[in-house]
């Protein structure tokens, strides 16, 4: 069998994404995080010649108030862990894979938990965990198994019938078959 479907990949690129923008902004921004800040840096030529996502940049400035919890003006680095900590157990919806797994291109991980998000996501919440897509991963390394053996079992069947595609008896019929 293959490698089984984990989302473990995904969540620690986002991860990474949210660590290293907030590093790289926080770094330039001595009074903190703000929304003015995250604006100024997005329109700058300066952060993205440095390297700044600005896929993760522009995910804070869109949804700063949401981020910044305490409501003080300024996203600081416990805020990121808890939207991190958020993604990771409350899971992402189809849009945030979009934007955020898929910032530097889309991966095949990407692409199956999108064409599947519906089947993968079991709670019917709009969001997907790592925890669901393991399990989606399972179930369909199951049925892909169930599928083989089915398979095998039919293949091996032609070895009783001596290859005739034509009879339609039982298997229990073979041994009583004129030769």
């Amino acid at each position: 069998m293959g490698k089984r479907l984990d989302g473990t990949s995904m969540f620690s690129g986002i991860n990474a994404g949210f660590t290293n923008a907030f590093a790289q902004l926080s770094s330039q921004y001595s009074d903190g995080l703000t929304l003015e800040s995250l604006t100024n840096a997005l329109s700058s030529t300066d952060f993205i010649k440095n390297g700044g996502n600005t896929t993760f940049a522009s995910y804070m400035t869109t949804n700063f108030n949401s981020i910044d919890t305490d409501k003080d003006g300024i996203i600081s680095a416990s805020e990121i862990q808890d939207l991190m900590g958020r993604m990771a157990t409350q899971g992402l919806t189809r849009e945030q894979i979009m934007a955020l797994a898929g910032s530097s291109g889309m991966t095949s991980l990407q692409e199956t938990v999108l064409s599947h998000f519906d089947d993968i996501d079991k709670n019917h919440d709009g969001k997907v965990t790592n925890q669901e897509i393991q399990a989606y991963g399972t179930e369909s390394d199951v049925e892909k198994q169930k599928i083989a053996d089915r398979n095998r079992i039919v293949n091996n069947m032609s070895m009783f019938y001596d290859n005739e595609t034509n009879y339609e008896g039982s298997l229990l019929d073979y041994r009583y078959m004129d030769d």
